[in-house]
């Protein structure tokens, strides 16, 4: 049993670059995913 200390890293969470949070909230980069992602289901559909 290993023993954490407080405010150790681990007790921390990791925070979202400014990139990473750009992605999650731009309403455009999200849409092109949608599209791709339902495209490839399409096709996976289709093929069985």
């Amino acid at each position: 049993m290993s023993l954490r200390k407080p405010y150790e890293q681990s007790y921390f969470p990791p925070v979202p670059t400014k990139l990473t949070k750009f992605f999650r909230t731009n309403f455009i980069y999200q849409l092109f995913r949608f599209i791709i992602i339902n495209i490839k289901m399409l096709r996976m559909v289709r093929k069985h």
